[in-house]
């Protein structure tokens, strides 16, 4: 799994890098059905926290949050993205089952 984290506007410092890769080990359940995760941390007005997801089977998820701390929005981020990885991942399951139902199915006519 590839991981690219971008800063806009401001420099990411080796201590939010850190952090931000000890939330990405919450997923690591995931690991093996993620090709990229892409990341864009933003300063405006308040930060906004990106991140961009590419699994193996073509399917592409973008989760944004936005907070005054930056740490605040990577954990909102990182509670959002947990939950659609997951979500994405029951999808799968779902459809392999169904597949493999099918699949008996034919094998028992």
């Amino acid at each position: 799994m590839n991981t690219e984290i971008k800063a806009v506007h401001f420099t990411l410092g080796e201590d939010t890098r850190a952090y931000l890769d000890r939330k990405i080990t919450r997923i690591h359940n995931a690991e093996n059905m993620i090709v990229d995760m892409l990341f864009t941390l933003t300063r405006d007005k308040d930060y906004a926290a990106e991140a961009t997801v590419n699994f193996r089977w073509g399917v592409s998820v973008h989760v944004k949050e936005h907070d005054f701390s930056l740490n605040l929005a990577i954990n909102k981020l990182m509670d959002k993205l947990e939950a659609k990885i997951t979500k994405e991942k029951e999808k799968v399951k779902e459809v392999n089952e169904k597949e493999a139902a099918a699949e008996k199915h034919q094998g028992s006519l």
